[in-house]
């Protein structure tokens, strides 16, 4: 009883470091994702605000205006218009630089024009789209200028792209080390039985016969890292939304799910990929180099 013991407890102590360096990676990988899954929900909330302001001449009529919007609504991009008459600009002006100064008694008309300010869909924040759009706007009669912030579009889409490659090379990179981690942890435990393995094909096992046990325990092992990890995230989650912190902003709970998901199952395919390569290598060898 005491040699069982003996051999039963190295191995649990092999099998829970896997799991536990497995479930590791997989924490921050979830950790990566979801602030892949934050900045993607910030950079759409900021596209959507994204756009362009049409500024009428002083001669233009509540019709002209209609007309315009008309011609707007037709286009797939524009995802809302807002127009604001010349008071009411005139307004907003005076709400921004104080009331002490009167803009009308000084100048003494209303400066200001009406302005319509077109957003545009999220899919279409970019400047090729909102240049098509405006070119053809700055051609109507009733159009005196068309302001666009084009510079703000290409920096969020640069800095978009920046942030996605960076957490792709992360994500590929830990793929690589969780890989690597499982194929020596497997490896050890093949070795560590490799006789056995040996004499289980002299009397007749098949290949798939001797690699079924090591499999079906690494898609565990990988199934219980996923758990343990996806768990780990979600608590860290609720103790920052109970903080009241803007993780509950960005980061919702149906975004969790996905997440939690995938990490299970690229925990129990990496297991079982990495299970695969370390058993085929020693069903290979002859008995002679199992002592090399």
């Amino acid at each position: 009883m005491a040699k069982r013991r003996h051999n039963i407890i190295p191995l649990f102590t092999t099998r829970a470091t896997a799991i536990v360096s497995v479930a590791l990676v997989l924490f921050i990988l979830g950790i990566a994702s979801l602030i892949g899954v934050a900045t993607h929900k910030v950079t759409d909330g900021i596209k959507e605000k994204m756009g362009f302001v049409i500024l009428f001449n002083d001669d233009t009529t509540v019709s002209d205006i209609e007309m315009v919007k008309k011609i707007l609504v037709k286009e797939p991009a524009v995802a809302s218009m807002v127009y604001s008459s010349p008071e009411v600009v005139l307004g907003r002006w005076q709400k921004m630089i104080g009331e002490d100064e009167d803009i009308v008694k000084l100048a003494g008309i209303n400066p200001f024009v009406g302005e319509l300010e077109v957003r545009v869909g999220k899919n279409y924040a970019c400047s090729d789209s909102i240049d098509r759009i405006t070119g053809s706007v700055m051609l109507l009669p009733q159009v005196s200028e068309v302001k666009i912030h084009t510079e703000l579009v290409d920096r969020v889409n640069a800095t978009l792209r920046s942030v996605t490659f960076g957490l792709l090379s992360v994500a590929v990179a830990l793929l690589i080390v969780s890989f690597v981690l499982i194929f020596n942890t497997v490896r050890l435990s093949v070795y560590a039985r490799r006789f056995t393995i040996h004499t289980m094909q002299l009397v007749g096992a098949t290949a798939g016969f001797v690699r079924r046990p090591f499999l079906r325990d690494n898609l565990i092992n990988g199934l219980v890292a996923g758990l343990i990890a996806s768990g780990v995230i979600f608590a860290m989650t609720y103790y920052c939304r109970t903080l009241g912190s803007s993780v509950a902003e960005v980061i919702a709970w149906q975004d969790m799910f996905p997440v939690a998901g995938c990490l299970i199952l690229i925990g129990m395919l990496i297991c079982f990929v990495a299970a695969i390569f370390a058993t085929n290598r020693y069903l290979r060898l002859s008995y002679d180099e199992m002592f090399k």
